[in-house]
């Protein structure tokens, strides 16, 4: 695999699982941890108006296991994404990433996220006033393009403008992104994946980290990919069909694989303590469904996790006992 350590700022982007609202909050994040202790985390996108505005330990605490950590940032307003990172500064985040990516409208008409590839220059002035408040890599996710600006001529021109502000680190979503007409989840499904594109930009801006992101799901495809650019991005894929990050994990490492009850085990440890602070275990086993995708069992754990968890909210031996049980069923189809 490539060495992506190439600036030298101590932190492994082989794998990095995607921000993605209303998923990777703290609890998705504590389970991936556990499936893949290499991966790089990021969390929810995060407005800076909201940090600044409101209580920010809300949207910035976290459990030191997640560490390393990014925090993804929205906003276009260069002062208030330097204060939000100010406030953030003492979490301990190892990044500080800015969303130019999202194509919701909630996103566009707060203009930010992907609408803001159309104005590299206010994206420039942000990126300079994030550096200013941190020693830490200031990154950026983005598309492709958007709308009817040209791909080739297009990304490169913004590519340039942002590095010449200091960012030396990109995620890039290998689709377009359509901010009339098509909906977010079409904007994830419709425009056409483009890898290629996102290899030609890794191949002429090689002083730069290019990490590829977008409809990864195959464990030897991602692999392959590791090899050709600085790391992949995971999103879907992680959430979905979590146990692939112990795959990735375990190939990268040469560590032993996870075992899926070892980590429901660990899971229930983190809820009894998540319900101690006032939480229930339906708000951690909601990430945690696609654990036995494809595996005897799975219809029985979701159907557990996602019901029989609502109704007993606090007593997280079902989560242990159904993963016992699906294990049970896994060994027996095997002997």
């Amino acid at each position: 695999m490539k060495n992506n350590n190439k600036f030298d700022d101590g932190i492994n982007r082989q794998l990095c699982v995607a921000p993605m609202m209303d998923w990777t909050n703290r609890h998705c994040r504590y389970f991936h941890r556990l499936l893949a202790p290499s991966a790089f985390l990021f969390t929810e996108m995060v407005t800076a108006d909201a940090i600044c505005h409101a209580d920010p330990h809300r949207f910035l605490a976290h459990d030191d296991a997640e560490h390393p950590l990014a925090l993804q940032l929205g906003g276009s307003e260069p002062e208030k994404l330097h204060r939000a990172i100010k406030h953030a500064s003492e979490y301990g985040f190892s990044e500080f990433n800015l969303n130019v990516g999202c194509p919701s409208d909630r996103v566009q008409s707060g203009r930010f996220g992907a609408c803001l590839m159309a104005e590299p220059e206010i994206v420039q002035d942000c990126v300079s006033a994030m550096r200013e408040a941190t020693d830490k890599p200031v990154t950026v996710k983005c598309r492709i393009g958007i709308d009817d600006i040209d791909v080739d001529s297009g990304l490169d021109n913004f590519i340039d403008k942002i590095a010449a502000s200091g960012v030396s680190i990109f995620y890039i979503h290998a689709r377009k992104a359509w901010l009339k007409g098509l909906s977010p989840k079409e904007n994830r499904n419709i425009p056409p994946l483009d890898y290629e594109r996102v290899a030609k930009l890794a191949k002429t801006r090689t002083k730069l980290t290019i990490i590829l992101n977008g409809g990864l799901v195959d464990r030897d495809e991602i692999i392959r990919k590791q090899n050709e650019f600085e790391g992949v991005m995971l999103g879907r894929a992680a959430y979905k069909t979590p146990f692939i990050l112990a795959e990735l994990d375990a190939y990268a490492t040469g560590n032993r694989l996870a075992e899926k009850q070892a980590i429901a085990f660990a899971m229930a440890d983190y809820a009894d303590m998540v319900i101690e602070q006032g939480g229930n275990l339906h708000q951690i086993t909601r990430h945690m469904l696609g654990l036995f995708t494809g595996e005897r069992g799975a219809k029985y754990w979701r159907r557990q996790l996602g019901e029989a968890t609502r109704l007993q909210p606090y007593n997280t031996d079902i989560l242990r006992e159904t993963a016992e049980f699906c294990c049970s069923q896994i060994n027996r189809e095997v002997a």
